[in-house]
């Protein structure tokens, strides 16, 4: 049902600004995990290593081929061997692992998170804007990445059968597709299932890598000297600018970084750390070592040396357990997706979009049709308009160094903001750690021109979408907001009308005022429903928002309820069931009988100040586009008035 008026006085938005209640120093354990951390350390095999886990497929054969290194030449292959080694160890296991993953938001990790730590309340200004806006754009450039690894990962695996056979090099850009094509295609069904068996595959995955690494450094095993950093040094000075811009290849050894801190709210810290120091920092780096021995004493094996590592016997059943482990690392990027659509329209940076919760036990586990599809498409065009893994990878690195840089520098404001550092001790710890991203960014900037343009326009595309979006509901507020009267005011001037029967739940955002939609029912119905729930629902700058703490009630009158609704910007606002919960004196709330209405404004561009002609378009595009209020909150279809509104911007 839809009620049209003119006067543009309501809000179909009840999520209000979101509110700062993060910890200030966390270790990742908040979550509550039931799970014992065995468990769960498996568990963060299969989602969490997925990414990193695939590297070896292509980091050291980019590492070669980029700069065309001569194999031949030892400087080389203990160069890269000791940069791979030195990489894992500063990126991985000093800045994620010891200092970024101790800053958790409630035990929530990723750069969402990490913004919202040190958002500033109320109109951002200055340094403030500048700072969420980093992390708004690092968050764009997470979608660049969730485009490019799954098509390179399939890629990269599937081209593994060319060493067994050559019959099959017409089948392996279709093989990649339809694997990407079934593997988003199943996306709605949920992966509760099939994550039951990532973490042994994925266990499987770095034992096998290891244990070819291992094989091959029986033979050679001179190349464990490039530990020493002196080769790394003696790399350099070879062919300096040669060995600077190869680190935008060696860096692929590190792109499943930023996963690690992401999905710390699934796992927690120290699961997460057993995986890596106890699997797979010991079979990554047998494996290049192993590589690096390989192509020390065959040159010609640079061309695809993980699968020259194995048995001629070997190679198919390797190809078929690298695409298993491929997919898996998709997965988790995929679903790394939605999660972080989730959080992005919870934080009103996005439109709200249809939302489906695949699992009724497992947190988290979350499935965006749009942002599916929408993958799906990118990833299959990557495929076969770039063709090759070694064509992809002059697209990749661009869009994960960048946002790897960004956590840095807001991790500087979170030293500094919540955790009380002196301005030299966090420049100490984070100077260092920002001139190793800065290296890697500036090694992956010529890749521009040959195809890194393409994540850093994705990241363009949805920065200007989320500020634009995040602007105009701000401006839509502002306009909404004016001729508002105090709810106990209106009431005061209706005190004789008549009372019926039933409940009227009014989702509207600023307590303390009357809903529109109250007012005109007033107005013209001259009625007031028994039970009358003016209902705000906030979200919190926090993941999750404990139950205990999820609502606040205020009498009003008789029969009249002001409620303050909290969730978290990970969790799904589930109004019913939290009005359920709500036990009041005098509080009567039956969702069987209760009326849900609802504001639905028209927006349409106008010469109102506030925003630029061409941003107030795309604003009133994305609304138009936006899902409704209704199927966000979970409100019956059938109980639902609407309230219609005409907002110019």
């Amino acid at each position: 049902m839809t009620f049209e008026r003119e006067s543009a006085n309501d809000s179909s938005e009840s999520v209000d600004s979101p509110v700062s209640d993060a910890d200030p120093v966390g270790d990742g354990q908040h979550g509550g995990h039931k799970a014992g951390t065995g468990a769960l350390a498996l568990g963060a095999l299969g989602i969490v290593y997925g990414d990193i886990g695939t590297s070896p497929l292509y980091a050291f054969r980019e590492a070669f081929d980029h700069q065309k290194l001569d194999a031949s030449n030892p400087v080389y292959p203990f160069g890269v061997a000791s940069l791979a080694f030195w990489s894992l160890v500063i990126i991985i296991s000093i800045k994620y692992l010891t200092f970024v993953m101790k800053a958790d938001n409630r035990g929530e990790g990723g750069i969402l998170a990490l913004t919202a730590m040190v958002m500033p309340k109320g109109t951002l200004k200055g340094r403030g804007r500048i700072v969420v806006g980093l992390g708004v754009f690092g968050t764009a450039l997470l979608y660049g990445d969730g485009l490019i690894t799954p098509a390179i990962s399939v890629l990269s695996a599937v081209e593994g059968v060319k060493e067994a056979t050559s019959a099959l090099d017409d089948l392996i850009i279709p093989a990649a597709v339809v694997i990407l094509a079934v593997l988003f295609l199943v996306q709605r069904r949920g992966t509760a299932g099939i994550g039951r068996i990532f973490g042994p595959v994925m266990m499987v995955w770095f034992t096998v890598l290891g244990l070819l690494g291992l094989a091959q450094l029986l033979e050679d095993a001179s190349v464990l000297k490039a530990v020493n950093p002196v080769y790394a040094l003696d790399f350099f000075a070879e062919s300096p600018m040669k060995s600077f811009l190869t680190l935008g290849s060696i860096f692929l050894v590190v792109t499943g970084g930023e996963a690690l801190y992401a999905d710390m709210g699934h796992f927690g810290r120290r699961p997460i750390m057993w995986s890596w120091y106890g699997i797979v920092l010991p079979g990554l780096l047998l494996n290049y070592f192993g590589q690096a021995s390989l192509i020390l004493n065959d040159p010609e094996a640079v061309e695809r040396p993980l699968f020259k590592m194995a048995p001629e016997w070997g190679v198919l059943p390797l190809v078929v357990l690298a695409t298993l482990a491929t997919v898996i690392a998709s997965q988790a990027l995929i679903s790394g997706a939605f999660s972080l659509t989730v959080q992005a329209v919870q934080l009103d940076y996005l439109p709200r979009v249809k939302i489906r919760h695949t699992s009724s036990t497992q947190r988290g586990q979350v499935y965006v049709p749009l942002v599916n599809w929408l993958l799906m498409i990118g990833c299959i065009g990557l495929v076969v308009v770039f063709r090759s893994s070694k064509s992809l990878a002059s697209a990749y690195g661009i869009a994960v160094t960048s946002t790897m840089l960004v956590t840095t520098l807001l991790f500087y404001e979170v030293c500094r903001k919540r955790w009380g550092w002196s301005n030299w001790k966090a420049l100490a710890v984070c100077i260092p750690l920002a001139t190793v991203d800065a290296a890697f960014l500036g090694a992956n900037i010529p890749k521009i021109p040959h195809g890194g343009w393409f994540p850093l326009a994705v990241a363009i595309v949805l920065l200007v979408q989320m500020t634009t979006w995040h602007r105009g509901r701000q401006l839509v507020a502002a306009r909404i907001n004016r001729g508002e009267r105090p709810i106990v005011e209106v009431l005061d001037e209706h005190v004789d009308v008549a009372r019926v029967a039933g409940t009227a739940v009014f989702m509207f955002k600023d307590l303390g005022k009357a809903p529109p939609a109250l007012v005109n029912n007033l107005k013209h119905n001259k009625v007031l429903h028994k039970c009358t729930l003016i209902v705000a629902v906030q979200t919190a700058e926090i993941p999750r928002v404990d139950p205990r703490e999820r609502t606040v009630v205020t009498k009003v009158e008789p029969g009249v309820f002001q409620i303050l609704l909290r969730f978290g910007f990970m969790e799904e606002p589930d109004v019913i069931a939290a009005l359920s919960d709500i036990h009041e004196r005098g509080f009567d709330f039956d969702p069987e009988h209760a009326t849900f209405f609802l504001g639905h404004e028209s927006i349409v561009a106008g010469k109102a100040p506030g925003m630029n002609p061409l941003a107030e378009q795309l604003f009133v595009l994305l609304n138009r586009g936006a899902d409704s209020a209704g199927r966000f909150f979970n409100l019956p279809r059938d109980q639902i008035f609407e309230v219609g509104s005409h907002v110019e911007i």
